[in-house]
């Protein structure tokens, strides 16, 4: 590295972590016309593009920089970094595995090993691994609550006692009690102490909602404004859908869209392209609205004025995993607020939405821990906003149910545990595709899986998450009364 390529790199990493990434990334490129034999200039490269989402450029720019043999820990773990935001998890690992070696005192470089071993069904390794990094900073919050998620805990075998004399010595941040206390929270629900582990959950959420200023008039304005975009029911494609037309599984979070998604990926004519950002982000763009968020009042106002068509296709082409797969499924939930412009834009396209009980759906969000920087998932701070946001939720459901008639498929989580044969083939039948009996089996698909499901799609499908709500009966009361005020059916299962 020269002086001057490694002043640039500087300036180019320092501009784009406050922000600036377009700047950020004009400076790296002057690092690298610089010194083109720069590892660690292309790895950074690789890292900001992956943040605009350019996923096949970061790859590229990430694949230059391993051409060079890099040897320092920094930019292994960086060129990883973007392979694991890529779904390239594997060689995410094998960069991870370097870069630990490389630097074997830096718990940062464990967690991410762990985080792309756990993604990869390797459960074992990645609990080595969390151990390691927690050995090495014991107050490395992420790793405590990603630790509690990868097996059920026994009386015998938990991380109680380390949880809460971390709680007990105080003087924790906002986002450190909230990892402590969910990762608690989990260990106690498996040890059968659901009151106990409820108030870790509300103690935890409560405190950091209060930083975050969240009401949920943010989110019923954006229910709202999405529904007066489509007031009238949107002609049927004139043709039947194209062979390689995109299938969308939607839905609230944690109600079953990974284990959709992994039975539909288990199909050899479909692959798998994760939870992509890309339709959100290619609207925004041609949009132009200048707001940081991708979906907001004011982009969705605009986006009736951009060629959606023209969208449809680069997101296509941006979105489509490489390899002979003709077809491809995408399952980002959020993708539910869009299900009116992807019929615009991708008339061909297949929509699943994934229903479970309201209850069920509610809780299930408000036990888990989105990530921290989503504000997306603001509502799940907290119980009634939850069942707020749900109820919005539903309302948006059966109006694209109105306007998109007999184009989107409903699947229940509670139908699809009960009798996974007749549900999956009529699953089949509505994307347009031949039974395949690899279906049934999507626990021994190996692809990686780097959603809040990863541990659990890889054991047979199962009923045990049916009714959960039970358990917190008494704790979720309010919430009961307050869907039972607006006619939701919270007794489906009863």
């Amino acid at each position: 590295m020269t002086s001057r390529s490694g002043d640039l790199l500087r300036r180019g990493v320092a501009a784009a972590e406050r922000g600036r990434i377009g700047e950020g990334l004009e400076l790296i490129r002057g690092a690298l016309e610089a010194d083109p034999a720069d590892a660690e200039a292309h790895a950074q490269h690789g890292r900001f593009l992956s943040r605009l989402h350019r996923d096949r450029e970061a790859v590229a720019a990430a694949e230059r920089a391993l051409a060079l043999a890099p040897t320092a820990a920094v930019t292994l773990d960086t060129i990883g970094v973007v392979l694991s935001r890529a779904g390239l998890h594997e060689r995410a690992v094998a960069c991870f595995e370097q870069a630990v070696t490389a630097e074997p005192s830096r718990a940062s470089l464990h967690f991410n090993l762990a985080s792309s071993l756990k993604f990869l069904g390797r459960f074992d390794e990645a609990e080595a691994s969390y151990e390691a990094c927690l050995g090495l900073e014991p107050r490395y919050w992420r790793a405590h609550s990603a630790l509690s998620q990868l097996r059920r805990q026994t009386a015998g075998s938990n991380h109680l006692g380390r949880l809460e004399a971390l709680l007990a010595d105080g003087g924790l941040d906002v986002d450190a009690e909230l990892h402590l206390r969910h990762a608690l929270a989990k260990e106690l629900e498996d040890l059968g102490r659901y009151a106990d582990a409820f108030v870790q959950l509300a103690a935890g959420k409560a405190r950091r909602r209060a930083t975050l200023g969240y009401a949920f008039e943010r989110d019923r304005e954006l229910f709202d404004a999405v529904a007066r975009l489509f007031p009238e029911p949107i002609a049927p494609p004139a043709a039947g859908a194209p062979a390689d037309a995109p299938i969308f599984v939607v839905g609230m979070p944690r109600t079953g869209t990974t284990l959709v998604e992994r039975i539909l990926a288990s199909h050899s004519q479909v692959a798998s392209a994760g939870e992509s950002q890309n339709f959100g982000v290619l609207l925004k763009r041609a949009a132009g609205t200048p707001s940081p968020r991708v979906l907001d009042i004011e982009t969705i106002a605009r986006s009736m004025s951009v060629d959606l068509p023209a969208v449809g296709r680069a997101y296509v082409e941006r979105t489509r995993p490489d390899g002979d797969r003709p077809r491809f499924v995408d399952k980002m939930p959020l993708n539910f607020f869009y299900l009116g412009h992807l019929a615009r834009a991708l008339p061909g396209a297949r929509m699943v939405v994934v229903r479970r009980h309201p209850l069920d759906t509610c809780l299930s969000n408000f036990r888990q821990l989105f990530a921290l920087g989503m504000s997306y998932y603001d509502y799940a701070h907290d119980l009634l906003d939850t069942g707020r946001y749900y109820l919005a939720f539903d309302r948006l459901v059966a109006h694209w149910q109105r306007v998109l008639p007999g184009r989107i498929h409903e699947l229940a989580y509670e139908r699809l545990v009960a009798d996974a044969p007749g549900e999956t083939a009529r699953l089949l039948r509505y994307c347009g595709l031949d039974w395949e009996d690899a279906c049934l089996a999507f626990e021994r698909n190996p692809a990686a899986v780097a959603t809040a499901s990863a541990v659990q799609v890889r054991e047979p499908m199962h009923a045990r998450a049916v009714g959960r709500w039970r358990c917190y009966e008494r704790e979720l009361q309010p919430l009961v009364r307050l869907l039972a005020e607006e006619g939701s059916d919270v007794a489906a299962d009863s």
